[in-house]
């Protein structure tokens, strides 16, 4: 008898086929006969044998069990004097060798020969009790066809981790988390305490002469609410909130950082001032109208001018509604802008007709000095300086394009360096529309590229024409992902070209985490390169083609990562709907959950 083969390793971790959760079906391959297939046709290579695991677990099985097939290899014509030319080892040489299976002809034949030598020389019957053949299976992954390269394309385990039961009452928790969410306490807040200012303000003055308060404080209190919706906008606050948040130690309470996190519902500051602003406004205009039609207040001028204001407020508002700012956002994003534009440039104006109505009065100082001691006058010179600063910092730069796909392109700049886990704004054309891309970082440090998909018509019009040059401005800003360095582990859920986030802040800022991407062809859709990078990010990165087994219970499979890895949050980035959902389904259940919001 031949003598036993001793503890061979066999790493499937770049095999073809694919795992299953049923039992193993062991079939021993046995040289042609007469009634069987010709060795020469395809029915004689079938896959004889399925290896059975979860994904981490160590299976033990005879290696003559072991059958990998491939159209261009011929078990039957293979001898021993050939395996022994080719430098294979046979009976006599193989011993604790280690095989690492591939997908190629040479290296199936290499990984093989030994199981087929002894099938024909006659060593079949092994003895057990000398064998020990481990193999380290990755559960539920299916090998690239390119043998050269690491990454997975995966199936949905079946064997997911049971979702437990969403807490609270089911009304209560669809208010808590649909409709009083960070973003709308803080618009709450900052709406609440205004009003309640605007009220005291009216009551405290309801018997002076004239009417109301003074007008100067209510045109100080709109002021000052604008400054605040530009500021919490301007790009170097909320990078300087971002590095302030991030700094906070893992050993804080996991309560105080799932709330930390939320830092990017800071949208809600933004509108919360803007529609207080536009209310102090109105108030403003009322008791300039007061005083305009009882003869004490002299000035069309002024009063004509905190009309249009109004209207350019309430416009700005209007259009800032998530159901008409989906509608169309690039009239939306021309209202913000150039609605913006006039108010501040009306604004201005109407500071120097006040003032200047001021200095006339009996006892008056000059013009200049009264301009100086308007409180309006010095927020308005804030304002118009965080206005004006992105746009001194616009240029065109020259830009790489890669198409990936006809779905997807990936374009490169080499004008900046960037930091990590940053966005930038890119557009063709100024004064239309700007997009907002997350950046990736090069290996080199000295340029980035960033991920655009077909998701519209100025996508796609990137992907069929693609540009040699596009306009920046301002610099870099934070994203959502950033806050993700404030948890030890997290699990990442992307769909489509969010994984341009996503590898934004694993290439730059590398942390434990598991990876979920699902997305329709992702090596024909994205290529090789992306591949790469996801599974440099995480050799683990469970990808799912949608193609090839439809879309997954996003849900189950995020929770099932979130229990497997022992995360402390899951972080979402993908379309709005799938975001929603996601962060709800983990939000709900108690587990800390983040996603880009509509206005984040």
């Amino acid at each position: 008898m031949a003598q036993p083969v001793r503890s061979q390793t066999l790493d499937f971790s770049k095999t073809t086929g694919q795992s299953s959760t049923k039992s193993s079906l062991v079939t021993a391959m046995e040289p042609p006969a007469d009634n069987h297939p010709n060795p020469g046709s395809p029915d004689s290579y079938h896959t004889l044998h399925e290896i059975t695991s979860k994904e981490g677990e160590n299976i033990k099985n005879d290696p003559s069990d072991l059958i990998v097939t491939d159209a261009s290899f011929r078990p039957g014509t293979l001898t021993t004097a050939k395996a022994s030319a080719l430098g294979y080892p046979t009976e006599d040489t193989f011993e604790n060798r280690s095989i690492t299976m591939k997908g190629s002809s040479d290296d199936m034949e290499k990984g093989m020969a030994p199981i087929l030598i002894q099938n024909q020389i006659g060593a079949n019957e092994i003895e057990k009790s000398d064998m020990e053949t481990t193999i380290q299976a990755r559960g539920h992954h299916i090998a690239n066809p390119s043998h050269d390269s690491n990454w997975r394309v995966s199936r949905p385990p079946q064997d997911l981790t049971t979702l437990p039961a969403k807490r609270e009452w089911r009304f209560w928790r669809g208010i808590r988390h649909n409709y009083v969410t960070v973003y709308q306490r803080l618009f709450a807040v900052c709406f609440a305490a205004n009003m309640i200012a605007l009220v005291v303000l009216l009551a405290t003055n309801r018997h002076s002469r004239p009417w109301g308060p003074d007008r100067g404080n209510v045109a100080t209190a709109a002021a000052a609410n604008v400054l605040a919706a530009f500021l919490i906008r301007q790009e170097n606050v909320i990078n300087a909130l971002y590095s302030i948040c991030c700094a906070t130690p893992w050993w804080f309470p996991l309560r105080l950082r799932r709330i930390i996190a939320k830092l990017y519902h800071f949208g809600g500051v933004h509108s919360g001032c803007a529609v207080s602003a536009t209310a102090w406004f109105i108030l403003f205009t009322a008791l300039i109208t007061m005083d305009s039609t009882s003869g004490e207040y002299a000035q069309p001028g002024v009063v004509a001018i905190t009309y249009v204001l109004v209207i350019l407020f309430l416009s700005i508002c209007f259009f800032a509604i998530p159901k008409f700012r989906f509608v169309s956002h690039n009239v939306f994003e021309a209202v913000h802008r150039f609605a913006g534009w006039i108010a501040v440039a009306l604004f201005w104006v109407l500071v120097l007709l006040v003032s200047k109505a001021n200095s006339e009065l009996p006892g008056a100082q000059s013009l200049g000095i009264t301009v100086i001691k308007s409180g309006v006058f010095w927020i308005l010179l804030v304002i118009t300086f965080f206005t004006i600063l992105p746009w001194l910092r616009l240029r065109k730069v020259e830009a790489f394009p890669e198409v990936l796909s006809n779905h997807a392109i990936r374009i490169h700049f080499k004008y900046m360096k960037i930091g990590p886990i940053l966005g930038i704004r890119i557009s063709d054309n100024p004064l239309k529309e700007w997009h907002a891309f997350a950046s990736i970082p090069a290996p080199d440090g000295q340029s980035f590229s960033l991920i655009v998909s077909d998701a519209g018509d100025w996508t796609k019009k990137q992907i069929q024409q693609p540009s040699r040059a596009y306009w920046v401005r301002g610099i870099p800003i934070t994203g959502v992902l950033r806050m993700a360095i404030v948890f030890s582990r997290v699990v990442l859920v992307t769909t489509g070209s969010g994984i341009g986030p996503i590898l934004s802040m694993l290439v730059s800022h590398p942390l434990p985490c598991r990876l979920l991407w699902s997305t329709p062809d992702p090596e024909k859709t994205y290529g090789e390169s992306i591949m790469e990078s996801v599974c440099k990010a995480d050799p683990d990165a469970m990808i799912i083609n949608t193609r090839a087994s439809g879309r997954p219970d996003m849900v189950a499979l995020a929770y099932h990562l979130y229990v497997q890895s022992n995360a402390e949050a899951v972080f979402c980035i993908s379309n709005p709907r799938l975001t929603q959902k996601i962060v709800y389904g983990m939000e709900s259940r108690g587990i800390p959950a983040y996603g880009p919001i509509w206005d984040s």
